[in-house]
């Protein structure tokens, strides 16, 4: 049975100061190119027909009880280190907020949806590449168990766009993003900045009440310590699935970084194919500062800058110890994401970390990708030492014996994993630019699905 439907706009007990109401972009056509119906079943707008599709999440027209109008929201950020007073949603807004069947309280956010007031010089649009990435990267991340933000809905619009970084003109879209939050570290930067007190209180008890499910309490610097824990240990969990998915964000500025540790905004993301340090997605990060082994770093140094705008309605000290301990917690956080991705039970303590060392050992000798390696010792088989001969994986099937548990799911008998390298990224787009063939694109939403219904249950399932 689909969800019920369940409104709830709760951004609006925050009040004026975090936002500004917006129009959004009237556009020329309105090409559904991908529709999430798993997700709108499990919010409530399963139902919806395709004129609903293109009247709420290509025109915004407002959702039943739902925010009247866009809202884009305010926010600062560190961008590769340099603060910027002058960003906040320059192309995107929040367009409306729901309940899934577990309660959770979710945004349908947009992303090249028209010009705000924190647009700049921009034209507030999204190209249909960018579009077509961001659905691919979202779809994989959520495969491989990390928190992210779905890709709810795609269409193209009609309009010719002209970057500097691809051949112009270009096709135009509009992406509907469905998140838990939107609150970044960088509204919390805004509010600091501008030394407003007491709506950092207020943002923090709308994080911790909405994003958190705690009931604050009558003590603001309670509340602040409490919600910069809970961010602490989400942003540990992040880090640690960046890691063991094999991916690069790319852009981890403090503005990109949401308060509940959720992952979202896949600009110019990539999956390294092996365990490289320094394997970089953007083009423009000429000094590897969001490097694929730097993430952890920088999500780190991002969550530092949380902690000092905290600082002005809560303890310092105490602050201080959540940063310092956070590499702890990265580290059994990575513990974790290995062994959840092997397929192995958890024993606990030692057994694990020794379990995790040998893993990190084969992962880092770069002897066999990634997704390779995980594929062929899923479920902690061991393929033999014909196929794994050298010294790191005898040591990882030395960690795994007795541990081994069978997996039946037919995609861990593929000859070859799912992937999403960038080569196979820009394959889908050449047939999608040179002949409007969409089948590459929808046939790899369905791999991927079907090895992240491989990852969930290791059920038996048609191939």
């Amino acid at each position: 049975m689909p969800a019920l439907y369940r409104p709830d706009p709760k951004i609006l007990e925050l009040g004026p100061d975090f936002y500004d109401p917006v129009e959004p972009a009237r556009f020329p056509k309105a090409i559904a190119r991908f529709q999430n119906h798993r997700w709108a079943d499990r919010v409530g707008l399963g139902d919806c027909d395709d004129a609903a599709w293109v009247a709420h999440f290509c025109r915004f027209e407002p959702l039943p009880g739902n925010l009247a109008e866009p809202l884009a929201l305010r926010y600062h950020g560190h961008q590769f280190r340099v603060y910027n007073p002058d960003i906040g949603d320059g192309r995107g807004f929040l367009f409306a907020q729901l309940r899934d069947g577990q309660g959770r309280l979710l945004d349908l956010g947009t992303k090249g949806s028209g010009t705000t007031p924190y647009s700049r010089t921009a034209d507030g649009r999204l190209t249909l590449k960018g579009g077509v990435r961001e659905v691919l990267g979202a779809e994989m991340l959520e495969a491989l168990g990390v928190n992210s933000s779905k890709s709810f809905a795609l269409f193209e619009t009609g309009e010719d766009l002209v970057r500097g970084d691809e051949p112009s003109p270009t096709r135009s879209a509009v992406l509907t993003r469905l998140s838990h939050g939107h609150i970044r570290i960088g509204a919390f930067q805004r509010l600091a900045y501008f030394g407003e007190t007491e709506n950092i209180n207020r943002l923090v008890h709308y994080c911790l009440a909405n994003l958190y499910g705690q009931q604050p309490s009558t003590a603001a610097a309670d509340n602040a310590l409490r919600l910069f824990d809970l961010v602490a240990g989400a942003t540990a969990n992040l880090a640690a699935s960046y890691m063991t998915a094999g991916f690069v964000h790319g852009v981890l500025n403090s503005d990109n970084i949401a308060i509940t540790g959720e992952s979202f905004d896949y600009g110019p993301w990539r999956f390294t194919p092996e365990w490289d340090a320094d394997f970089t997605a953007a083009y423009f990060d000429h000094h590897g500062l969001y490097a694929f082994g730097r993430q952890p770093e920088a999500i780190h140094w991002d969550l530092a800058q949380l902690a000092g705008c905290l600082t002005v309605v809560t303890d310092a000290s105490a602050l201080s110890e959540i940063v310092t301990g956070w590499g702890e917690r990265f580290e059994d956080a990575l513990v974790r994401a290995l062994i959840k991705r092997l397929g192995v039970p958890p024993r606990g303590g030692e057994q694990d970390r020794a379990l995790a060392a040998a893993l990190l050992g084969a992962l880092q000798s770069r002897e066999v990708a990634i997704d390779r390696l995980f594929l062929d010792w899923r479920g902690g088989r061991d393929p033999g030492a014909e196929r794994y001969p050298s010294p790191t994986f005898r040591a990882l099937a030395t960690a795994l014996a007795g541990r081994c548990v069978p997996v039946i799911h037919h995609y861990w008998s593929d000859p070859d994993p799912c992937s999403m390298h960038i080569d196979e990224v820009e394959a889908i787009w050449a047939a999608i630019a040179e002949r409007d063939d969409w089948g590459p694109f929808e046939n790899k939403v369905a791999a991927i699905r079907r090895m992240g219904e491989a990852m969930t249950n290791d059920v038996q399932a048609p191939a």
